[in-house]
C-alpha cells in the first residue's frame, strides 16, 4: 500500500456512479496510472443496487434532511470532497411483521435498484458498450409493455389499458373505436418522421406549446388517446412540450423491433445502472487501474507543487493532476421526486405476456398513473405516477416475487399517493379469483439533483471536474455521456483521437463466447 502514494497518479476518479465508471472504462486501454476510489463500500454510488441488509443501512444513513457544504473552503486551498450525500433524503424502510411467512428471503436473494431506467434501443450508451467490447458482460433484458391506469373502468381487471405503439398494435386492440384509430395512426405515422421538412410544418412554431393541447388541435385526439401518448413521453410532471414530447415518442416508436420483436427498451440484469458501472470498472481494472472501496478522500490544492495530494481515510497521501470526482450536494429548489421501491409476493404474471409472434418474454413492465387517477380526490395528485414492475427474471427478487418501483414528483402528500398508487396496481394486476399480494418489504425515500452542469477548473497542470448527480428521469438520458466524454479529454489532453473514445479491439485471446474481464 506504501507504492500508492510514490508517484503522482495521472488521475484519481473518486466515486462510482455510472459517469464516472464509464470515464473509467474509457481510460481502461489508455496506460493512463488510474487510481479509482469511492467513499462508500458499494460500487454505483447513486445508481446502486442493495441487498435487504444493505438497504437497510442506506436508509439509516439518508433518514433525514442533510446540510449541504461547500465544496471549497473560501479563503483556503484545500478542497472539500463531501462525504455527505444530499441527493437522497427521508428515506424510511417498511417489513411486514410476519414478512417470513408471507415468503420474504434471505437478504441477499434480493438486489433493489435506487434510481431504475429503461433504456431504449437506440441509446448512445448501448452503441458505446458494444464499440468497447464491455457489453459481453451485461446481460440485456426486454422492457415489455406500457400500461394506463383507468380508474374509471367498471371493474379491477379492466384498469390497466395496454398502449398500443405500432401499427398492428393499433389495429388488433379492441379499447379504441374505428375513428380514433385513424387519428392514432395518422399521428403515430408523422412522429416517425416528425423532423423532416415535409413534417416540420406541422409543428413549427408550436414547439413550446403543451403536447396535449397540439394533440388536440392538429391531430383531433380525444382524451383517452392523449392520455396514451402522454404516458409514453414518461414525463414526471405531465406538462412536456411539443418539442420534448415528439422527440422522446420519436425515439420510443424507432426503437421498437431495433433488436428483435415486441420491446423497445432494455434493463441491465441483478440492478440495472449498478450493473454497468460495476462492469465498467472491471474493464479499467483489467486495463491497469487501481480500485479501493469505503475509501474517503480530503484533497489539498497544493498550487506550488503543481499537484493535488489526497489524504485518504486508510492514512495514505496520494498525488495527481487530474481530480475527478461527482457533485453530491443537490442544488437549491432543485427537483426533487419521492420513491417507493415494494417487494411483493406474486409474480405478476398478467403484465408480462409476450404480445408479440417471437418476441422474448418481457421482464419489465412500465404502469402511468395519469394526474389523479391512482388516489382519493381529497389527496389525488396534479402530477402522474409512474411503476416500473420487474419480474423476478431481473434477478432483482427470488422466484414467484416482484419489485415494484414508484415515482412521483415529490410534495406534501406525494408518499401516501405512492402507497394509494401500489394498492390500485395490485388490485388491478391480480386476478378476480386470486388473493391479492402481499407486500413484504418497502422502501421509501426523496431524490433531488445536484447542479446539471459538471463543474471544471484548470490551473496550469492541476484539473478539477465533478460529474452531476443523475437525471429524475424513468429512461436513461444520452445527455450525461457527453460529460464523460468531456472529462476523458481532460484527462486524455492531446493523447488521444476523439476517433478512439469507447472503440477497442478484443484483448489478445478473447473470442464471442469468451469473458473479456476473466
Amino acid at each position: 500500500m506504501e507504492s500508492l502514494g510514490e508517484e503522482p497518479w495521472d488521475v484519481v476518479i473518486c466515486g462510482t456512479g455510472l459517469q464516472q465508471s464509464l470515464l473509467a472504462l474509457a481510460l481502461s486501454r489508455s496506460k493512463k496510472r488510474i487510481l479509482h476510489i469511492d467513499p462508500n463500500d458499494y460500487y454505483g454510488e447513486h445508481e446502486a443496487a442493495f441487498s435487504l441488509q444493505e438497504a437497510d443501512s442506506w436508509a439509516a444513513a439518508h433518514a433525514g434532511v442533510s446540510e449541504s457544504q461547500d465544496l471549497k473552503t473560501e479563503g483556503s486551498s484545500t478542497i472539500v470532497l463531501s462525504n455527505k450525500d444530499t441527493v437522497f433524503k427521508k428515506a424510511s424502510i417498511w417489513k411486514h411483521p410476519e414478512a417470513a411467512d408471507h415468503g420474504l428471503s434471505f437478504p441477499r436473494a434480493y438486489s433493489l435498484a435506487l434510481a431504475p431506467q429503461i433504456i431504449h434501443t437506440r441509446s448512445k450508451l448501448l452503441e458505446q458498450l458494444v464499440s468497447s467490447r464491455a457489453y459481453r458482460q451485461v446481460e440485456f433484458l426486454a422492457v415489455g409493455s406500457f400500461y394506463v391506469y383507468d380508474a374509471k373502468a367498471s371493474d379491477a381487471s379492466s384498469k390497466l389499458t395496454r398502449i398500443p405503439s405500432s401499427r398492428e398494435d393499433v389495429f388488433s386492440t379492441q379499447s379504441i373505436p374505428v375513428k380514433s384509430k385513424r387519428s392514432l395512426m395518422k399521428f403515430l405515422k408523422f412522429v416517425m418522421d416528425y423532423d423532416s421538412e415535409e413534417q416540420k410544418s406541422i409543428w413549427e412554431g408550436q414547439e413550446d406549446k403543451p403536447l396535449s393541447e397540439f394533440l388536440a388541435s392538429t391531430f383531433k385526439l380525444d382524451e383517452n388517446l392523449q392520455k396514451y401518448i402522454l404516458a409514453l413521453t414518461l414525463t414526471l410532471d405531465g406538462r412536456v412540450t411539443v418539442v420534448d414530447g415528439l422527440t422522446t415518442i420519436h425515439r420510443h416508436l424507432t426503437s421498437m423491433g431495433l433488436f428483435g420483436p415486441g420491446f423497445c427498451a432494455v434493463y441491465p440484469k441483478w440492478g440495472g445502472s449498478s450493473e454497468i458501472a460495476q462492469v465498467a470498472c472491471r474493464a479499467g481494472a483489467v486495463g491497469g487501474g487501481i480500485y479501493m472501496l469505503d475509501t474517503k478522500a480530503e484533497a489539498k490544492d497544493d498550487a506550488n507543487d503543481g499537484e493535488i495530494t489526497l489524504r485518504l481515510s486508510n492514512d495514505l497521501s496520494v498525488r495527481t493532476t487530474k481530480l475527478v470526482t461527482s457533485q453530491t450536494e443537490a442544488a437549491p429548489g432543485s427537483q426533487s421526486i419521492t420513491r417507493l421501491v415494494a417487494v411483493v409476493n406474486s409474480p405478476l404474471t398478467a403484465l408480462f405476456e409476450v404480445v408479440v409472434e417471437g418476441a422474448p418474454t418481457p421482464t419489465v413492465a412500465v404502469v402511468a398513473f395519469p394526474a389523479g387517477s391512482a388516489t382519493e380526490e381529497s389527496s389525488a395528485s396534479d402530477t402522474p405516477i409512474y411503476a416500473l414492475v420487474h419480474s423476478s427474471d431481473t434477478g432483482e427478487c427470488p422466484a414467484g416475487q416482484s419489485v415494484i418501483y414508484l415515482t412521483t414528483l415529490a410534495s406534501a402528500q406525494s408518499a401516501q399517493q405512492l402507497e394509494s398508487a401500489l394498492d390500485a396496481l395490485l388490485s388491478a394486476a391480480t386476478p378476480p379469483d386470486s388473493p391479492k399480494p402481499v407486500c413484504l418489504y418497502k422502501l421509501q425515500y426523496e431524490q433531488s439533483l445536484s447542479a446539471r452542469e459538471p463543474s471544471s477548473t484548470t490551473r496550469g497542470s492541476v484539473s478539477t471536474f465533478a460529474f452531476p448527480s443523475p437525471s429524475l428521469n424513468l429512461a436513461f438520458d444520452d445527455g450525461c455521456l457527453e460529460a464523460v466524454k468531456d472529462a476523458w479529454k481532460l484527462v486524455t489532453g492531446g493523447d488521444a483521437s476523439e476517433d478512439e473514445y469507447m472503440v477497442f479491439q478484443d484483448r489478445e485471446g478473447v473470442g464471442d463466447d469468451d469473458d473479456v474481464y476473466e
